[in-house]
């Protein structure tokens, strides 16, 4: 029974009990509504509280206030006390230079929690369900996640609980559809150029006719062995007081653990910016090299190798070179240039129309001073630097990553020029654009028909 499976999730991850007082997020949406009703059913039996219900209207649909309108009149017929939210989220976006489906996630979850407070709850309830789970799993997966990022959603998330997380979307359509509840379509989803949206629409019905009919399962299977694998290796590293400080004790430590010990200290100095993967190698490569010194930018904070002593340090480590360093980082603008007067060359920035950017994608093929790029998956704002050690990119068309000194030695580029050669890349020190050679595959446009983000390279 449905209602059954929703509490042994409750009960085995601990997301509620009597008196607890919960917050529905609600957008009018079909999981969102049957968690409601689902909700009032354990409300009613007095297993937990529902303290109020909560939608935040994002105004970027033209059908938003119709959405907003229906829960409110949700909230009415529950009898629950209804608050809704809303800004314009397009609006931020462009103020704060990130993606829309940035700026929405931030703006909603700093609503939903003011909600929380305005009622006086415990947590706050999200809808998603074991589809949403398999989703999420797909799109890491292809992203190339770690065992952190593998596990997806979990279950319980400081104060956001998800109890529909064992349940099929489908399932819940049925519920609603036996008891002639109504709710609304987000039209966007059927927006195929958004990754969730086609992972939804055409990779998961391909694997489930071609492959696994049970493929959401077993995804959703994996990612909760990746989140056992991932609580297990945040205990070890806590019970064996495993910290970044010497080099010869973290490299004894399983790989593993030395990773993850790594990028937790690397994620608290880097104050917000996301640490990668290929950051937290270039540190090991540096720890496991012969030399006693050495140093790896990484997103917001350098690390530093002193004898066997590691070091995180805020700034970059051209800040420790002095003036006479050779180190170059500029802020870009979009649109804007940033001119390396020094090096002779000016790089400049646009977001450019789709018929636009098909001309530009064009060019590309016969002039390597101008790249084409997807107008999203990349975090603003960009800066123009030239390269630091432990650099990494995957050139277009490449499997996976490769240093970036084995690239420009690959193309060519004399010792001496190396130092000179601009990279684009974003806030978290992503390379955007080798400039003059290659963009990163991850950044490829693969929509023809959207925006774009127009570089140009020009000698001066």
């Amino acid at each position: 029974m449905l209602l059954d499976r929703i509490r042994r999730t409750i009960r085995r991850h601990d997301l509620a009990s009597t008196g607890t007082r919960l917050v529905v997020a609600l957008s009018g949406g079909g999981d969102s509504v049957a968690l409601a009703y689902l909700l009032r059913e354990l409300h009613e039996a007095g297993e937990l509280a529902v303290a109020g219900v909560a939608h935040f209207n994002h105004q970027l649909r033209d059908t938003a206030d119709r959405d907003e309108a229906l829960c409110r009149s949700l909230a009415g017929t529950l009898a629950w006390p209804f608050l809704a939210g809303r800004e314009d989220v397009r609006a931020r976006a462009a103020r704060e230079r990130r993606s829309i489906e940035d700026a929405a996630r931030a703006a909603r979850l700093e609503f939903l929690e003011s909600a929380r407070a305005h009622f006086s709850a415990d947590a706050v309830a999200f809808g998603h369900t074991r589809d949403d789970q398999a989703e999420t799993f797909l799109l890491r997966l292809l992203r190339g996640a770690g065992p952190r990022g593998l596990s997806a959603m979990h279950p319980k998330n400081g104060r956001l609980i998800r109890p529909l997380l064992e349940c099929r979307r489908a399932e819940l359509r049925a519920y609603l559809a036996g008891r002639a509840i109504a709710f609304v379509d987000d039209e966007t989803n059927a927006d195929v150029s958004i990754p969730r949206n086609r992972v939804r629409a055409e990779l998961l019905p391909l694997l489930e006719q071609r492959f696994n009919p049970s493929v959401v399962d077993a995804l959703a299977n994996q990612a909760a062995l990746a989140r056992d694998d991932w609580n297990w290796m945040v205990g070890e590293v806590r019970s064996k007081k495993l910290e970044v400080r010497s080099a010869a004790e973290l490299l004894a430590a399983p790989l593993a653990l030395r990773r993850l010990a790594l990028w937790q200290a690397m994620t608290e100095a880097a104050a917000g910016r996301t640490v990668s993967i290929e950051h937290v190698d270039a540190v090991l490569e540096l720890l496991e090299s012969a030399g006693p010194g050495g140093s790896v930018d990484a997103p917001g904070h350098v690390v530093e190798r002193v004898g066997d002593r590691v070091v995180l340090r805020a700034g970059r480590s051209d800040d420790a070179h002095g003036a006479g360093s050779d180190f170059f980082r500029y802020p870009l603008s979009i649109p804007g240039e940033v001119a390396l007067l020094e090096h002779g060359y000016v790089v400049s920035a646009e977001l450019a129309a789709a018929e636009t950017g098909a001309d530009a994608l064009r060019a590309t093929v016969r002039n390597p001073a101008t790249a084409v790029l997807a107008a999203n998956g990349w975090t603003a704002p960009l800066a123009v630097r030239n390269r630091r050690p432990g650099d990494r990119f995957r050139p277009f068309g490449l499997d996976g990553q490769k240093k970036l000194q084995d690239f420009l030695v690959d193309r060519k580029v004399a010792r001496a020029d190396r130092d000179r050669v601009p990279l684009v890349v974003d806030e978290n020190d992503r390379i955007l654009w080798v400039a003059g050679y290659e963009i990163d595959e991850a950044f490829r446009v693969t929509d023809a028909a959207r925006a774009v983000l127009l570089l140009t390279l020009r000698q001066v």
